[in-house]
């Protein structure tokens, strides 16, 4: 099958195109590299060193013989995106490349609309690429289980069946999102819905939990071929941040109550779950949703299990309260359905301390790029005009004692600003910015 991933250059991207790749798949990448300028803007990284996408094709080739086709660009540029589809002629399409991050979304204005603008016209122009050129290809959209919220009902996997004023009706879940990110993935369901409906398309929308972990079979056949891994306030996960806390002697840090529940699966869940719904494809006409998770734990319960994994290994690893910069329930129910990739073949990774004990040691090995000022959050919900840089102690103490300017909170940068620009001119007139 040839499959086309957009965003194959990122953190699941390129484990997915590998992965994809190893099982016998002819395999594409859609990318404009904007996550990895955004580490930039933030002064982030990642903590362990990732390659150029070109070497990574490149040793991927070497190592499996597999050869991988690349199309460098921006898919908020529908001629960019249009000349790719045609090209490649993909019978299914893996959807990762959005901006990420419910923090960055939620720094100011400007992030904002950049998330909104790079997500939504992004995901609107693959729909009506793939109606005028491909409408027989599968799209395999990669949502988010935050756009449901925490309701005080159990979530079904996309639908839920209402019964009201003696009538009865099976109708989308309600969503709660709880951030500019995840908002624009709510629009996007709501898009590749009606696409379907109306235009006759198929789409898998996969409502993913947090992954954990960076490690898949293709990943550690060779150094050149490692996804990355974000541990900071702005782009890491919240089992990636106890875990280098713990590492580096620092407190893991649990916002406010710590009863706040999500749901969680492993880096190499992903990639199956992924691949299994390519190999089972909706109906034409057909729009499904997965909730794609295997686990469901508080934050407090992951941190105490680091803390507990740590202290096997000697890391002195305590819990500390910090106060939420979010707007969230921190004690709510949640119980969440996810049977529809199971019935499919899914055989789940469960979190166990070896696994904690692994990632663990994965870190000491990088423990010296460990960027310690980039851990806490600087991203409050409540405020409109954050900062979204960190600048290393050293660095600050030297430019303030040489009189320089540091950014302001409301300063946007000028890799996004650029991008920014370039995205509201294609999604006027379609033009390059």
């Amino acid at each position: 099958m040839k499959v086309l991933v957009i965003g194959g250059d990122g953190y699941l991207g390129w484990p997915q195109v590998m992965h994809l790749s190893a099982n016998g798949h002819y395999v594409g990448i859609v990318d404009n590299f904007v996550r990895r300028a955004l580490d930039v803007e933030c002064g982030t990284e990642s903590l362990i060193p990732i390659y150029p996408l070109e070497t990574r094709i490149a040793t991927w080739e070497e190592i499996s013989g597999n050869r991988i086709e690349s199309f460098v660009g921006d898919i908020t540029n529908f001629d960019f995106l249009t000349n790719a589809i045609r090209s490649f002629e993909p019978d299914a399409i893996v959807h990762y490349g959005e901006q990420r991050s419910a923090p960055y979304s939620m720094v100011n204005h400007d992030h904002a609309l950049f998330t909104q603008i790079n997500n939504v016209v992004g995901t609107l122009n693959i729909l009506y690429a793939l109606k005028e050129h491909r409408p027989e290809c599968h799209l395999v959209k990669l949502g988010t289980m935050g756009e449901y919220g925490t309701p005080n009902i159990d979530i079904e996997e996309g639908f839920i069946e209402i019964s009201h004023n003696g009538r009865r009706d099976v109708l989308p879940y309600p969503k709660q999102p709880g951030s500019f990110y995840h908002l624009s993935k709510v629009h996007d369901s709501h898009n590749i819905m009606f696409a379907c409906r109306v235009w006759g398309l198929r789409s898998t929308d996969l409502n993913q939990g947090v992954v954990y972990g960076v490690e898949t079979p293709q990943t550690v056949l060779d150094e050149r071929l490692a996804t990355r891994f974000d541990y900071d306030g702005i782009w890491g996960t919240v089992l990636n941040r106890y875990c280098v806390e713990a590492v580096i002697h620092h407190p893991l840090t649990v916002f406010g109550e710590g009863e706040q529940t999500r749901g969680f699966l492993d880096i190499r869940d992903t990639m199956r779950c992924v691949e299994l719904a390519i190999l089972n494809p909706p109906a034409l006409g057909e729009y499904r949703v997965f909730n794609q998770f295997t686990e469901q734990f508080t934050v407090r319960e992951l941190a105490e299990l680091v803390r507990q994994t740590a202290h096997k290994k000697g890391l002195p690893a305590r819990i500390v309260r910090e106060k939420n910069p979010r707007v969230e329930q921190e004690v709510h129910y949640y119980n969440a359905k996810h049977v529809r990739l199971i019935d499919l073949g899914l055989e789940p990774h469960c979190l166990t301390d070896t696994l904690v004990d692994s990632m663990l040691d994965k870190i000491s090995e990088y423990k010296h790029r460990v960027r310690v000022e980039t851990i806490p959050s600087l991203v409050n919900w409540r405020m409109t005009n954050n900062p979204t840089r960190y600048i290393a102690p050293s660095r600050r103490h030297a430019e303030q004692a040489a009189g320089a300017k540091l950014p302001s909170e409301g300063d946007l940068g000028s890799v996004v600003s650029a991008h920014l620009r370039k995205q509201i001119l294609n999604s006027r007139d379609g033009k390059v910015g």
